[in-house]
């Protein structure tokens, strides 16, 4: 027997990546609805390679009832509509919005990282991903953080648009083709221009200086991972499609050399290490696209800190970073409690 499962938000970005992994991985499934908001009520989205069409619904008036997992990619003023509903109908709620991240009754969830928090699913029936740059990073420090235990983490994003929606890629598009036809480039969705450019900016402005985005890596990494580790993170947009970058300085308690972390990060799940110290020996975010694992490279001792190593991450934003966090989600919650005989 399969699950019924539910895409909310089906025809965005990550909806249509969730759509895609479910089918890539054969995720088992006795029906599959799509959901969205009234202005793509009727359209048609394509679920794998089978050429098979899903009608999308009206997310208003959707009935929940009998459907097993829903995975959400609507934003949070949605998903604090229609999560509860979904929820009180029995359909537990896999949600990548912010909303209920750090709720200390929602579990905040990274498979390869924190599994065993799935069982705190019961209080709400919601399940939370976390943030993009978060997702990949706690992916590569959990298997260092068993090794020595992580004291403090150094990072810096630079974060693809995709992060910020199809608009956000439209509006890097848009304005590369606006300079290179002599036209001004109009920011409307960022701050300042994308196209050829990036801006130490995402999401809102908080009282010490700090960014939401920048916030959430900490708040987040410290939920998943260890409450006592300490996190401080710079988040910058750069003009790249899809695909999320982070440079990375760990701190540990023990002895920890950048040899034998590169021997604990061969060995760790969702993790690909291609570090070779040549011309090319490293991965970058277009090499990411479309690929499951969080990449590790250009790992080497910090001589300035006492147990400390540098490192580059990148990943997938809309597969680790969204969709394939969220189906992963669902196949552990499938393992661990809603097994179907």
């Amino acid at each position: 027997m399969g699950y019924k499962i539910v895409v909310a938000g089906a025809t965005g970005n990550v909806g249509r990546e969730m759509l895609t992994i479910l089918a890539e991985r054969e995720f088992p499934l006795d029906d599959i609805a799509a959901v969205a908001s009234s202005r793509s009520q009727g359209d048609e989205i394509e679920f794998g390679e089978s050429g098979k069409m899903l009608k999308v619904q009206n997310i208003e008036h959707f009935d929940w009832a009998g459907w097993d997992m829903a995975l959400f990619a609507i934003g949070a003023e949605a998903t604090k509509i229609y999560a509860p509903k979904a929820a009180a109908a029995g359909c537990t709620v896999i949600d990548n919005s912010s909303l209920y991240r750090m709720d200390p009754d929602v579990p905040l969830i990274v498979p390869e990282v924190n599994p065993e928090a799935i069982d705190g699913y019961k209080a709400r029936n919601i399940v939370a991903n976390p943030n993009c740059s978060t997702a990949q990073m706690v992916v590569a420090l959990k298997p260092l953080h068993d090794a020595a235990k992580i004291k403090r983490v150094v990072v810096s994003t630079y974060q693809s648009v995709s992060g910020a929606g199809k608009g956000g890629m439209d509006e890097l598009f848009n304005q590369s083709r606006d300079i290179f036809v002599g036209d001004p480039p109009e920011p409307q969705q960022f701050t300042k221009q994308i196209a050829f450019n990036v801006i130490p900016h995402i999401d809102k402005f908080l009282d010490d200086g700090s960014t939401k985005e920048e916030w959430k890596m900490v708040a987040e990494t410290k939920k998943i991972l260890d409450r006592k580790v300490k996190v401080t993170a710079t988040c910058v947009r750069v003009p790249v499609f899809v695909g999320h970058s982070e440079a990375i300085n760990v701190e540990f308690e023990k002895e920890l050399s950048a040899d034998q972390a590169r021997e604990v990060l061969r060995e760790a799940p969702g993790i690909m290490l291609v570090d070779k110290r040549e011309d090319g020996g490293y991965v970058t975010p277009v090499e990411c696209v479309g690929d499951y694992a969080t990449f590790i490279s250009r790992l080497r001792d910090d001589p300035t800190v006492d147990n400390a190593i540098n490192l580059w991450c990148v990943s997938d934003n809309l597969r680790k970073g969204a969709a394939l966090n969220a189906v992963q989600i669902a196949e552990l919650l499938g393992r661990k409690h809603l097994q179907k005989g």
